[in-house]
């Protein structure tokens, strides 16, 4: 009986991707994300409490308008499950999709401690971790159809604000659901977007607002132009489509008023006696005359309060417009230090709106820090120390602090404010706000929980941990990254800096590209530039920028390639030396290429999981980015391309560089080689 159950259940998925695949809508339901944070033992009893937990959740939320969230068990094999069904489907379909998707969920994610599956119609959660109602980012999932609009800058905006009505109605539910859909038409040729977006019903509203923000930016970053897309995290999702894919009107109407418990003094039909009616009189008598007592005192209160809150709000608000005219002002203060064209501050003032909306006040930051405790601290960049911190809903924050003593802070701070304010993408820190106040400067990113990628490939006790798989992820979540910089951003952006270093990990070992302080936006047609000031760090740097000065996307494609080298053998580039010549690592790499020998260059630890023709193909590629020739180096767009690709026959590399001085110290930080001024540091924004 219980196979059968199991062969129908599959069999109406299957169904249910079939109509959806016939919709022309993406199609990659379900999504599994099992958890590799340990796994629980067959009959154990966090087993028999998960099957408890999971069993309960169909019904319920089905009776409960769609979500339901229980536990089961004690410490340490509680568990936590929570499901969600979509806002616009019913009880029975609901029910439906949860008992399928409980099913899909224990084959396919048969052992783990936690686990999340999205599926068409509903989602389900487990995990040994205590339930708290706050934005929950990990772990997410993205789907798309690959397509996209025929005018990408027309079909953007148009999302951008069919998004946000529904971010602001979606938000202002109740405690039963935070749901919303809706529909508008765009271009000249009577398209049409349709749009979801939902909450866990217990989210407060600010927090809805900020999940949906966070993942609508997510599918710009992944899919712009995209015209099919669906981004799901734990606590919100966001789904848009040219084609209709819900119901509307919702399947299920709520209750003007949540439900809530009977009054059992107040039943209809039940008269009271008249012989107690002198029993209730004095008593409101004597009620109502202390009421018109404490309404005096009220008013007379609230009027004092008045003034006072009227006062602060004025001083907030200047304090936040001497924050964003303080940045303006650092702005032609750095532009006029440094000779630059000062046209560019009319940009900065008209993103003043934007800007404005990423100030955070001083104090938040110090509260989130325990005022800059050392015990914080988590890393040390170029220019200043980086501290973990929490903000007050409970969000961990990292938080990079400008030392005052570095003379090219102000520059930094100024081109990674305006640059990360305009970039999104799965692969690339995310920038949450900045704060500029009396003597400090900082910069408030996403915490990124497994720190840099140097601190596991360079360490003889961590890198056994990155496995061949997670290396080759990492280089594909680098190029993706990269490739975006560089063609899929409405910018054009060379990062100037790119190393091991400055590739976060986050919990899944997802890299994450930091530091866009050196970044410089170029024209979209730009091919290359000049500047006096080289910047950057010694054994990632092109030979034409070190040498001459002149950079382009194929300077970030040379650093790219000394990073894929690094990842392969552990070792760093300008610390790798033979005995016999002191060559850099690119330079060994060539000659052991074409010495036939270019295998020995793997890490030792990864020769139980590699595949041989995976690790060949990359140090070709990297070769092929290292060459001295700027011209002969491949394009991002091209690398992706072959990194997923095989059937493509990848060309020999030509020698590469050999540039550097020999045995130079390496360092973590980026270094300025020149102490020339670089007179256009910042940029005007392009669009493209």
């Amino acid at each position: 009986m219980e196979s059968n159950f199991i062969i129908q259940n599959f069999l109406l998925l299957l169904l249910l991707q079939f109509l959806h695949l016939a919709a022309g809508q993406i199609n990659d339901f379900p999504i599994f994300r099992c958890r590799d944070n340990g796994n629980f033992t067959n009959n154990s009893t966090y087993e028999s409490n998960l099957k408890t937990a999971l069993a309960s959740l169909p019904s319920a939320a089905s009776t409960r308008y769609g979500f339901y969230n229980t536990s089961a068990g004690v410490s340490p094999d509680t568990v936590n499950a929570v499901a969600l069904c979509r806002g616009d489907v019913t009880s029975e379909a609901c029910k439906d999709c949860i008992s399928s998707t409980v099913l899909l969920l224990r084959q396919t994610c048969t052992n783990n401690i936690e686990a999340l599956i999205w599926s068409l119609n509903c989602t389900v959660r487990y995990t040994n971790r205590s339930y708290s109602s706050v934005v929950e980012e990990r772990p997410n999932a993205d789907v798309s159809s690959s397509v996209n609009a025929s005018d990408i800058d027309v079909f953007g905006k148009t999302l951008r604000d069919l998004v946000g009505r529904l971010r602001v109605e979606a938000a202002g539910g109740n405690s039963l659901r935070k749901f919303a859909t809706g529909d508008v038409g765009f271009g000249t040729d009577s398209s049409k977007i349709y749009a979801m977006v939902q909450c866990l019903p217990d989210l407060s509203s600010f927090d809805c607002n900020s999940c949906l923000s966070i993942v609508f930016r997510e599918a710009q970053g992944c899919c712009d132009g995209d015209i099919d897309v669906g981004v799901f995290y734990p606590s919100c999702f966001v789904r848009y489509s040219n084609a209709s894919f819900y119901n509307n009107p919702p399947a299920i109407t709520l209750p003007s008023v949540p439900p809530s418990s009977t009054n059992s003094s107040a039943v209809p039909g039940k008269k009271r006696k008249s012989s107690k009616s002198i029993y209730i009189i004095v008593p409101v008598a004597c009620v109502f005359g202390g009421m018109l007592v404490i309404i005096g005192l009220y008013f007379f209160i609230k009027r004092r309060r008045s003034k006072n809150n009227i006062n602060a709000a004025v001083d907030s608000a200047t304090k936040k417009e001497s924050g964003t005219t303080a940045f303006s002002s650092l702005v032609m203060s750095e532009n006029h230090n440094h000779s630059s064209n000062l046209s560019q501050v009319g940009s900065v003032e008209m993103e003043m709106g934007t800007l404005g909306s990423l100030q955070f006040d001083l104090a938040t930051i110090e509260a989130a820090t325990d005022n800059f405790f050392d015990g914080k601290k988590i890393g040390e960049g170029g220019f200043g120390p980086v501290y973990k911190g929490v903000l007050a809903n409970g969000m961990e924050v990292a938080v990079k602090r400008l030392s005052k003593s570095s003379g090219q802070g102000s520059q930094e701070f100024i081109n990674e404010v305006i640059l990360m304010a305009k970039l999104q993408h799965r692969n690339l820190v995310r920038l949450l706000g900045f704060c500029l106040d009396a003597d400090e400067k900082l910069l408030i990113y996403e915490y990124v929980s497994n720190k840099s990628l140097d601190y596991f490939l360079f360490n003889p006790n961590r890198h056994g941990q990155l496995d061949w798989p997670k290396r080759y992820k990492i280089i594909l979540g680098v190029t993706r990254g990269m490739l975006y910089l560089h063609e899929d951003s409405r910018l054009k952006v060379i990062h100037r800096d790119l190393k091991v270093s400055n590739i976060l990990l986050d919990m899944d070992m997802n890299p994450k590209i930091s530091d866009f302080g050196l970044a410089r936006i170029v024209g979209a047609d730009q091919i290359e530039a000049n500047t006096n000031r080289i910047v950057g760090t010694y054994g990632y740097m092109s030979p034409e920028y070190a040498v001459h000065g002149h950079f382009s996307a194929k300077s970030d494609v040379f650093a790219f390639g000394v990073v894929v080298l690094e990842i392969i053998t552990g070792k760093r580039s300008s610390r790798f030396y033979t005995e016999d010549n002191h060559d850099d690592l690119p330079h060994f790499a060539w000659k052991s290429w074409i010495e036939g020998r270019a295998m020995e260059l793997m890490d030792p630890t990864m020769v139980e999981t590699c595949s041989k023709d995976e690790v060949m193909r990359c140090i070709n590629i990297a070769l092929l980015c290292v060459q001295e020739d700027v011209d002969a180096r491949p394009s991002m767009a091209y690398v992706l391309n072959i990194l997923n690709n095989y059937s493509i026959d990848l060309p020999t590399p030509t020698r590469t560089a050999h540039y550097l001085p020999k045995r130079h110290s390496d360092s973590s930080t980026s270094k300025s080689v020149s102490k020339s001024t670089d007179k256009s540091q910042i940029t005007e924004v392009h669009g493209r």
